[in-house]
């Protein structure tokens, strides 16, 4: 078994603290020595939109560059941020349990989305959460933002927005949740394939045995089966799209959404599957081909309804 790994990372707050917390549980758990180290991406040095500057792998590339060339052993990616395609020589070798996927609202004064006054200013540097917002409040001034989570957290105390919309799972690897006026539900509000999740990359020709201990069945599941909506569809990560996909007992159900831009149109989708009971170990693959086939025929649904034409996809073409 290694005794030492290296794990590379962006360099953001956020970044480090869950690359943190996967080498704090690596180590308290095997015993094995975690180095952390940082790497520059082009979506941290660009200030420019992310749909404008590619979206899909603007955080990912230069990692996974890095993981090639062996200048670590492993990467840790937030799961939203990373293309559904394979990635030549290298596998998702784990997802730990995920932390809350909703999206959340900032206020100043704790005022929720319904309570904000008419024109209200709210930030995002989200294409899909522009639509949501839009789609509930029309009279907002939705602004494109970029920044780390402190950075956008102070553009609401200072005044410069009424409000801004931020992943309810940074903002508790964070410890900020004191910071939320509402969290959004949702049933009425699903975010992003893969939201509150982390990847853990590696080589494929690599055998990192402490990675069984973080691996979470239950995350994976999901996330394959809201990917595969998004694979489908081949639509990036800032496409208008939110999935959420929820095990209860062995039954895996998933809802998606596909937005116009501006929010006036919506599309959705929901499925279910039995998954078969059993050894997990003996059923984990067939799990995740099953899934897999339930978010590409929630998506299959949501072209024929016209989900292509409505949010300009790939899909459909």
């Amino acid at each position: 078994m290694n005794r030492k790994l290296t794990i590379a990372t962006r360099g953001s707050a956020l970044a480090l603290a869950q690359t943190g917390m996967i080498a704090e549980q690596l180590t308290r758990l095997t015993g094995v020595e975690v180095t952390i180290t940082v790497v520059t991406t082009e979506g941290d040095t660009s200030r420019a939109s992310l749909s404008s500057i590619g979206g899909t792998g603007v955080f990912a590339s230069a990692l996974r560059a890095a993981l090639v060339a062996g200048e670590c052993d492993l990467v840790v990616h937030s799961l939203k941020d990373l293309p559904t395609a394979p990635y030549p020589g290298l596998v998702l070798a784990a997802v730990p349990q995920r932390e809350d996927p909703r999206d959340a609202l900032i206020t100043r004064n704790g005022l929720t989305l319904a309570d904000l006054p008419e024109g209200a200013t709210i930030g995002t540097g989200s294409p899909r959460r522009v639509a949501q917002l839009l789609s509930l409040r029309p009279d907002a001034t939705v602004v494109d933002i970029r920044g780390n989570v402190d950075s956008r957290l102070a553009k609401v105390s200072s005044g410069e927005l009424d409000a801004v919309v931020l992943a309810a799972a940074g903002l508790t690897r964070l410890g900020r949740l004191d910071a939320v006026s509402e969290f959004f539900d949702l049933a009425v509000w699903p975010t992003a394939p893969g939201q509150g999740a982390l990847a853990i990359e590696a080589r494929e020709e690599d055998n990192i045995p402490q990675l069984a201990y973080i691996r979470h069945d239950e995350s994976r599941l999901s996330i394959a089966a809201e990917r595969a909506v998004l694979a489908t569809l081949e639509a990036g990560c800032s496409a208008p799209i939110g999935a959420n996909a929820q095990l209860e007992a062995n039954t895996l159900t998933l809802t998606a959404a596909v937005y116009s831009a501006d929010g006036a149109e919506e599309l959705g989708g929901e499925r279910s599957v039995e998954l078969p009971s059993g050894d997990a170990a003996v059923n984990s693959q067939l799990w995740l081909e099953m899934a897999t086939a339930l978010g590409h025929d929630v998506a299959l649904q949501l072209l024929e309804d016209g989900a292509s034409d409505l949010a300009q996809l790939g899909g459909g073409r």
